[in-house]
């Protein structure tokens, strides 16, 4: 069986703000507001149509401080965690000789570092990563980009995601999919073992 495995809270979770509040003065009376300008072209940056040094370069003025680039990216990595009763199923999926890949809007800045950080994404056999393909979840581009260039069969292939619209676009084109909840991984155990016949 193949798997499409999203990262950010299916993987890992992760917390931009936490990390990144760290890049602003303490007396900044527009944290917020710069965050969220900050953060407003995150899609763009993701989708591989902003270079990352000039996506850094403008971040840090929006961020308006004496912030270096190699600062920048450091808050900008440090925003993971893993989650690890996902990784205990991907260890047993990958072990039972299920094809995994990963299917995951990201950047620049997070990968390579990210696959480095955490070994175990060795365990996967591919990658579709937006900012590697112009297109970002849930564009269906970046669907028909999975399918291509994996020989994907959608009904043969179960994809997890947490965000409703990127499950939306799957389903529309005949994947297997499950919205994921950090809060409710019973849920999904539930689901891949009704999926595949077998319990974690």
């Amino acid at each position: 069986m193949t798997f499409l495995f999203d990262i950010g809270r299916v993987l890992l979770d992760f917390n931009f703000e936490a990390s990144l509040s760290r890049l602003f003065t303490d007396g900044d009376s527009n944290h917020a507001g710069r965050m969220e300008r900050m953060l407003d072209r995150k899609d763009e940056f993701e989708a591989g149509r902003i270079e990352v040094e000039t996506y850094i370069a403008w971040a840090i003025e929006v961020i308006g401080s004496h912030v270096t680039p190699a600062e920048f990216r450091d808050a900008w990595q440090q925003i993971f965690t893993p989650n690890e009763p996902m990784w205990a199923c991907v260890r047993k999926l990958a072990a039972d000789g299920h094809h995994l890949i990963l299917f995951s809007n990201t950047n620049g800045i997070h990968c390579p570092w990210v696959f480095e950080e955490f070994p175990e994404f060795d365990l996967f056999a591919a990658g579709v990563l937006s900012f590697e393909t112009g297109f970002i979840k849930p564009e269906p581009e970046i669907y028909h980009y999975a399918i291509d260039e994996h020989q994907l069969v959608p009904a043969d292939t179960l994809y997890i995601d947490d965000l409703p619209q990127n499950i939306a676009t799957g389903r529309e084109l005949g994947f297997r999919c499950w919205q994921y909840d950090l809060n409710d991984h019973a849920s999904f155990e539930a689901w891949l073992a009704e999926n595949l016949k077998f319990k974690i």
